[in-house]
């Protein structure tokens, strides 16, 4: 049976049985939901959204010549749990193969901010960068005072260029899927409000 198919190729059901089974019997296997049930399905139609994300890594990679051999780190493109929320957890994932670094760091690395975006981020969260005073015992007291902008400059860009280079790079994984997956039905995202497991509501 297909459950997906990435750019005509097709992603099998026996793909996904063995991601999912690879899971169950590793260290996390105890917090995952029961097989059968709704938050069971919502894993697998979680796991072809990985299948397939790495096909698409994958084919990118090998039409523009790109192998994983320059990847950066993955502290370097997903340096803290907020990165990881704002690329979204299916690329998060993927980024854990040095060749989506790699590829990732070939579509962003003309990516940056201005000079104004860094000011005005400063001017909007002026204690963002301070850095914290020792307390009594080991505790952090309060800031209360301002770095300049020429003292956190080189850490306030660093930050808004991963952002920035972090949005692209979703945006153009998100287009690349519109372009090249067809899911079969039972398999949609999970996040797709026509499918029965999807219990977001607002």
């Amino acid at each position: 049976m297909t459950v997906a198919t990435v750019a005509g190729f097709p992603v099998t059901v026996e793909e996904v049985d063995a991601r999912e089974a690879k899971l169950r019997a590793g260290p996390g296997a105890a917090s995952l939901p029961a097989p059968g049930t709704s938050a069971g399905r919502q894993l697998r139609r979680w796991l072809t959204q990985l299948v397939v994300t790495e096909r698409i890594v994958a084919a990118e990679a090998a039409a523009l010549g790109i192998g994983p051999a320059d990847a950066p780190g993955v502290e370097d493109v997903l340096p803290d749990a907020a990165a990881r929320l704002e690329i979204g957890s299916v690329a998060a994932a993927a980024l854990a193969d040095p060749l989506a670094r790699a590829l990732y760091r070939h579509l962003t690395e003309g990516i940056d901010v201005s000079e104004d975006e860094v000011a005005d981020y400063h001017a909007r969260n002026p204690l963002r960068f301070a850095a914290h005073r020792a307390g009594r015992h080991g505790w952090h007291a309060p800031v209360r005072t301002a770095p300049p902008l020429d003292e956190v400059r080189p850490a306030v860009a660093a930050q808004l260029r991963g952002a920035a280079r972090r949005r692209a790079f979703r945006v153009w994984l998100d287009a690349r899927r519109a372009a090249l997956v067809e899911l079969a039905p039972g398999y949609e995202h999970p996040g797709d409000p026509r499918q029965p497991d999807n219990t977001h509501r607002h």
